[in-house]
């Protein structure tokens, strides 16, 4: 009799622990009877008949992410590689439908994928399929809602997160890429050395002016000083003439400047014989520089 008791005690306690399970958070369960949906078990502890009833699948509620990836060709004829990342969980409130409607989720939601990619990127050329990538994730997320809702899931997010062209054109895009930058420095570089060579024409241009003017006042300076020298002097002594003083001033200035060169052990100028008479018409010449200066000068004033 004890037996009986304590074995039956034993099966009471085999069933009533085969009847409880768990369900984790963010989770749930669906219980079937006798092959028929029965319910769908929520987080926590749960029971269910042993035998009669059994836990046909589990399901999650994160969000699980699926990565295709899509070879197609754009509207240049460039085959490309696109990495679609699609963001999708299942709805809460269509749990039946998600876990009776379709078999593998994942498979249908890249089959759609493919589908939709390999409609929007033959429609761009290459450089539009890396600008307008966000709009090619919208167009799938758009098109790809309606039908999985009904599946029982819902889609979050779909990003373009890759696009490889074939290494070829990958190589050649980076040359044309090469190339504009080269053309573009050795533009701006033409365009400094102009601009340096255009300032440096101006300075060397403005320096000559300067020097011009310059060397016109020294030369206007020394006549008005030998002017100046040359009346003072006919004041001062009576009866001498302006062509003699000049004369005088001259030949001064001729002996000292043969002096000066002589002083100097490196000096290398040579001198053609010439005669007294040559330093006449130096000095007649220089006599008429001064006049048509003093002219000048006089009508400017």
């Amino acid at each position: 009799m004890n037996d009986a008791i304590i074995l039956a005690a034993v099966l009471f306690v085999l069933l009533i622990s085969g009847g409880l399970f768990i369900v984790r958070q963010q989770s749930c369960a669906v219980v079937e009877r006798l092959g028929k949906f029965h319910k769908i078990a929520h987080p926590g502890l749960n029971w269910k008949i042993p035998i009669i009833d059994r836990v046909f699948t589990r399901l999650s509620f994160r969000i699980h992410q699926l990565d295709v990836s899509v070879e197609t060709k754009t509207l240049d004829n460039v085959f490309v590689n696109v990495v679609v990342a699609v963001q999708y969980r299942v709805l809460q409130e269509k749990v039946f439908e998600a876990c009776y409607t379709l078999q593998d989720p994942g498979y249908q939601i890249k089959a759609f994928v493919f589908d939709l990619v390999r409609a929007q990127v033959p429609k761009l050329v290459l450089d539009d399929v890396f600008s307008k990538k966000d709009d090619i994730a919208d167009a799938v997320k758009s098109e790809l809602e309606k039908p999985m809702t009904e599946f029982g899931y819902g889609i979050i997010k779909t990003l373009v997160t890759d696009i490889n062209p074939d290494k070829n054109v990958k190589a050649a895009m980076n040359e044309i890429n090469t190339a504009q930058r080269l053309r573009v420095a050795a533009a701006e570089k033409g365009e400094a050395e102009k601009i340096l060579k255009v300032k440096q024409a101006e300075a060397e241009a403005e320096a000559s002016v300067l020097h011009g003017r310059g060397v016109a006042g020294q030369r206007q300076a020394i006549i008005e000083g030998l002017s100046q020298s040359v009346e003072g002097f006919v004041k001062n002594v009576p009866g001498a003439h302006a062509s003699h003083i000049m004369d005088m001033v001259l030949m001064i200035q001729y002996i000292d400047t043969l002096k000066e060169i002589g002083s100097g052990s490196k000096s290398n100028v040579i001198f053609i014989p010439h005669s007294p008479g040559n330093v006449s018409e130096l000095s007649e010449q220089i006599r008429e520089t001064i006049f048509a200066s003093h002219s000048i000068s006089e009508g400017k004033s």
